[in-house]
């Protein structure tokens, strides 16, 4: 091969100048304004979501709700400990203790079965991550925090047009269904802005106070609106709101959400169906649907036999000029938290920790055939028995 195959390469429609022009003519640019409505209008439209408010990450999405959740110091929040370190430190920064739970056997999201030995007196929040935009069992999980009086939080980062379908035949939205879910618009992610994020209230009693903390702490909104005759400090807050910059370049990239959405699965179609085999000759898993989830074609990954295995993997594609990684450290063994962690062995995770290899995956992706060919060239080690 001549050519690098990147891991990722952010696409772009040919909107997004177009719509950059647009704001620059408009003249505001600090957030708010034309196209931070037409999106957030979007969402709720579109996915049934409750409120939306575009955010500048979705760290900072993360950061809201734990602040819209009171987090107090001792609280406790349940979450997986395979998920990226944002999904943690939002709640840290609170002073919550992380109770973290292990994965499924079959795919890396949180085993909804583990949960309920977890809580305590103590516990406020559980904070369910839809891995590769995959749902996790969300009747199982809101049934806990009924029983419980707890918050969900859906991290749905990588969940955006995915879907859950429940006991009762209803197909919802991935970010619908908790008390608050959060999304990112990261360059690696299917819809972008560069950076970029978004917290979705779905429970009413939030709404005014999600909007004063986005504002800095001040009803600024409602006095643009003409709610009130001025606006003033009236709660913590901070600067969350990206720029109407951010804004128009996400309207772009909107637009065309089906027609990125059709290229992404067709590409993902294309690895499962032609690796599936090779796969199961080297024992190597496949990407896992539950019957309740769709498949919104984030991430496509390979669980290997072994870190050597995924080691060999990685080894023989970067030879081949193909970038393949590894994706998340088990975050209640990393330096900050182990010492931290008072729960028991997470084996589930820190199999997909040292065995999960993602593969390439985005719009312009042209070399997945040479991709999959220079895979199959892989031999397996094979113990020879004395």
């Amino acid at each position: 091969m001549n050519n690098t195959i990147s891991f990722n390469r952010p696409y772009m429609t040919g909107r997004e100048t177009h719509y950059l022009y647009q704001a620059l003519e408009i003249g505001k640019l600090s957030g708010n304004g034309e196209f931070t409505k037409r999106c957030q209008e979007y969402f709720e439209k579109r996915y049934g979501f409750g409120k939306c408010l575009l955010t500048s990450s979705c760290t900072d999405a993360l950061e809201m709700s734990a602040l819209l959740c009171d987090i107090q110091p001792g609280d406790e929040v349940i979450m997986p400990s395979y998920t990226f370190v944002s999904t943690a430190n939002a709640f840290i920064l609170r002073g919550a203790k992380i109770v973290f739970a292990d994965s499924r056997a079959d795919q890396p999201n949180i085993d909804e079965d583990k949960i309920e030995a977890l809580i305590t007196e103590r516990t406020k929040a559980i904070v369910p991550v839809h891995y590769a935009g995959v749902a996790c069992n969300m009747d199982k999980i809101m049934a806990l925090a009924e029983r419980y009086g707890l918050f969900v939080i859906e991290d749905a980062a990588q969940a955006i047009d995915s879907y859950y379908t429940g006991q009762d035949g209803v197909k919802r939205a991935l970010g619908s269904i908790g008390h608050f879910a959060t999304f990112s618009f990261h360059e690696t992610k299917n819809i972008i802005s560069g950076e970029g994020g978004m917290l979705v209230i779905n429970d009413d009693r939030f709404r005014h106070r999600a909007e004063v903390i986005w504002e800095k702490g001040t009803n600024r909104s409602a006095f643009f609106r003409g709610e009130v005759d001025k606006y003033g400090w009236i709660d913590v807050g901070s600067s969350f709101l990206p720029s109407e910059i951010v804004a128009a370049f996400l309207w772009a990239q909107l637009e065309s959400l089906d027609d990125i959405q059709e290229r992404r699965r067709a590409h993902w179609r294309k690895y499962y169906h032609r690796l599936s085999a090779w796969a199961g000759q080297h024992g190597i898993g496949m990407p896992h649907l539950p019957e309740y989830a769709t498949n919104n074609a984030h991430i496509f990954y390979l669980i290997c036999e072994s870190g050597q295995q995924r080691d060999e993997l990685i080894g023989l594609l970067r030879e081949r000029g193909v970038q393949a990684v590894f994706h998340y450290l088990s975050l209640h063994r990393s330096p900050y938290y182990r010492d931290k962690h008072s729960g028991g062995e997470l084996p589930n995770t820190d199999r997909y920790s040292e065995a999960l290899l993602r593969l390439p995956l985005y719009y312009e992706l042209e070399g997945i055939d040479t991709i999959i060919t220079e895979l199959k060239t892989y031999k397996r080690y094979e113990k020879v028995a004395v």
